[in-house]
Parts: C-alpha cells; sequence; structure tokens
C-alpha cells in the first residue's frame, strides 16, 4: 500500500530566509525522500502583469502567480503522479527557464509568498511554517541579493520594498501567519528549529 505524502507549507516575507532554510532542510534528506517545489516557478510572464502608477511591474501581488496551476500540481503529485514545470528565471528577459521535474516522495515541501493566501493551497498542507525577520533584516537580505543576483539597483530595491513589497506583506501573508503550525525567527539563525522541523519529517518517512 502506497503512503499518502505529507505535505508541507513554508511561507514568509520576502528575504525572510525561506530560500536558505529550504536548502540547509533539503541537505538532511535524499531526493527520493523529500521534493520542494517553489511558488517561482509559476509566476507569470511580464506582459500578464500589472504594473503601477509610475508605469513599474507589480510582482508582489497574488494575481502574478498562477495560483491555480500551482494548487492542481500539488494535487498531482499528492496522488503520485510526476509533474513538469518550466523554471521561471527573474533576471532573464523571457522569464522562463529549463523544464523541471518534480518527482513523488514521502514528503513534499512547497514554497512561496501566497501560499497561505489561497485556500485551495492552503488547506492541502498536513504542516504550515512560517518563517520570520524582523523588517529591517529581511530589507538588508533583499537589497544584497536584488543588487547581486537581479541586476537591480539600490534604488528601485529600495523603491519596491516600499510600495510592493511591505503592502503586499500586510495583506497577503501577515494575517496568515497566526494560522501556520510553527513560527521561524530567522533574524540571526534558524538552526535549533531546522533540527526540530527535520525530526519531525524525519518520523513521518515510510518505515
Amino acid at each position: 500500500m502506497l503512503h499518502k505524502p505529507y505535505l508541507i507549507g513554508i511561507s514568509g516575507g520576502s528575504a525572510s530566509g525561506k530560500t536558505s532554510f529550504l536548502n540547509a532542510l533539503k541537505e538532511k534528506f535524499s531526493e527520493k525522500e523529500l521534493c520542494i517545489i517553489s511558488q517561482d516557478n509559476y509566476y507569470k510572464l511580464a506582459y500578464e502583469h500589472s504594473r503601477d502608477e509610475n508605469g513599474h511591474i507589480n510582482f508582489d501581488l497574488p494575481e502574478c502567480v498562477d495560483l491555480d496551476a500551482f494548487a492542481s500540481d500539488l494535487e498531482k503529485i499528492h496522488r503520485g503522479e510526476t509533474i513538469f514545470r518550466h523554471e521561471y528565471r527573474f533576471q532573464h528577459v523571457e522569464q522562463k527557464g529549463q523544464l523541471l521535474q518534480f518527482d513523488p516522495a514521502p514528503i513534499i515541501v512547497c514554497e512561496g509568498l501566497f501560499i497561505f493566501y489561497y485556500a485551495r493551497i492552503f488547506e492541502q498542507f498536513d504542516l504550515k511554517i512560517f518563517v520570520n525577520a524582523a523588517e529591517e533584516i529581511a530589507l538588508e537580505r533583499r537589497i544584497k541579493r536584488d543588487v547581486a543576483e537581479r541586476n537591480i539597483t539600490e534604488e528601485f530595491a529600495l523603491y519596491q520594498w516600499k510600495h510592493h513589497v511591505l503592502p503586499s506583506y500586510q495583506k497577503y501573508l501577515l494575517p496568515f501567519m497566526a494560522q501556520a503550525d510553527l513560527i521561524i525567527n530567522n533574524n540571526i539563525h534558524f538552526e535549533n528549529s531546522l533540527q526540530v522541523v527535520a525530526d519531525h519529517l524525519a518520523r513521518k518517512l515510510p518505515k
């Protein structure tokens, strides 16, 4: 008899440390034990996004993501089906990368900004984790990331933070933090929380 996968949702504000936490968690399990699916690969293409009053695309809105497709793929992999999705590349003009393959595993980890906001996704999770960081720390991390990895100027990174990131966080993420099963405060490190989560997941693996 096949075991039903254990689904985990990991959300949190921009630059809270979700990716770092996921990479560390991934190191503790094999590919056959754990599969990670990111909301980032479900972003719509640039021409489908709305623009703010200054003509800039606001990527920090739920409608920028194909959440229905994400929900459908979660349902498929939960049933034991392999899913495929093109990698989304923020810094690439076409924003469409290689075709990625996600195989079923005993533990499925999903991460993204809006996975708690959208009920069809939220209701699938067996465990909900919210990664949190102080605003000034998250801002510093985001500026460093965007300048180094996405070829964005510090000035525009600050503009996005003020006009896009913070309003979205307050409206679409913060209200759901109280509904998480575990809140990880990642101002300095997350090692203790990581071990707690890893130990919990290890107990969910088939014997």
